[in-house]
């Protein structure tokens, strides 16, 4: 009950804030927007705080959302005209960098990939010719790479066995495969079926060195053709990461309420990722940081086959659009 009341007076902080904000003039009638997100604290958070502070209505917009499993599948709704925008982590940057979508904002910096292994496997060395688990084209593959790269191997010395995140959880507590590229929540939910699991790798191993953004991307149709809406949705977003970053731990609640998930379980997903405000990262945009977080992913790409030659994160990511809102 303590806890319950903790949380509340949090979210009516949140909202006390929201209220006491003039409302923006956005003019007109309000924009329609197809909105997906994943169901996780990270790819759902802001959808959860844009709903419980009435940001869609502050800043014109009618939204439709879409859960979605993973990135890829997002971007590949964006290339169908199902989705104007959406989430990828940073496994799935590959496709805005080969054109497939443009990155409209940075929304954190994540550590919560993991190689998990079954008990007894205590090296990733000893995943040569091991069964592994992993979504393909997300940051558990990346992960997956990264560190049979760092461990004089490459992908072709596993027996990679390409399903959805949901289907790693199964399998892995089936103990159907003997490894997963996977992340958090995800992980703490396979640790209560397997307590015994062991972590292989993770992304603080590779940073800073490599930094492992996730990002908002549009449909390129939208982003070049429907400046208006593109505005008011970078706007909400920009609101909705502040408010984050002012109180990670409601933004936790309200998420947990939105996926009808236990709290403890987003909670330390949430611990494991940095949120920035919308000041640090336009400043970062500015700077150059951001380009070089996305750079070092390109190199990534470049080395594991998903993007030939070398890309200007510039050519996907319009870092004066984000810093003028």
């Amino acid at each position: 009950m303590l806890a319950g009341v903790a949380g509340t007076g949090a979210l009516l902080s949140l909202g006390a804030c929201a209220d006491d904000d003039p409302a923006p003039a956005t003019g007109g009638s309000p924009l329609k927007v197809r909105f997906g997100y994943i169901a996780d604290f990270t790819g759902a958070s802001v959808v959860a705080l844009a709903g419980k502070l009435e940001l869609w209505d502050r800043f014109g917009l009618q939204p439709e959302l879409k859960v979605f499993t993973n990135g890829p599948l997002q971007v590949q709704a964006l290339g169908a005209g199902d989705l104007d925008f959406g989430y990828v982590g940073p496994g799935a940057m590959w496709l805005p960098a080969t054109g497939k979508a443009k990155v409209i904002a940075i929304n954190s910096l994540g550590f919560a990939d993991r190689i998990i292994a079954q008990a007894g496997i205590t090296s990733v060395a000893q995943l040569r010719g091991k069964r592994v688990g992993v979504p393909e084209g997300t940051s558990g593959d990346m992960i997956l790479r990264l560190a049979l790269r760092q461990a004089g191997m490459s992908i072709a010395d596993v027996q990679k066995v390409a399903m959805d995140a949901s289907t790693v959880v199964t399998a892995f507590g089936a103990r159907q495969i003997d490894a997963a590229g996977i992340w958090y929540p995800l992980v703490g939910t396979i640790k209560q079926r397997v307590p015994d699991l062991v972590e292989l790798a993770r992304n603080e191993d590779f940073y800073p060195r490599y930094s492992f953004p996730s990002a908002f991307v549009g449909r390129n149709e939208v982003v070049a053709d429907k400046p208006e809406l593109l505005k008011r949705v970078l706007r909400l977003v920009r609101e909705a990461t502040d408010r984050r970053a002012g109180d990670v731990d409601a933004a936790v609640t309200l998420t947990a309420a939105l996926l009808k998930a236990p709290v403890e379980q987003l909670r330390s997903e949430a611990a494991n990722a940095r949120f920035l405000t919308s000041a640090d990262l336009a400043a970062k945009s500015g700077d150059g940081t951001v380009t070089a977080w996305l750079a070092g992913l390109n190199a990534l790409f470049k080395e594991f086959g998903k993007v030939t030659g070398d890309v200007d994160p510039a050519t996907y990511y319009d870092a004066a659009a984000y810093a003028a809102q």
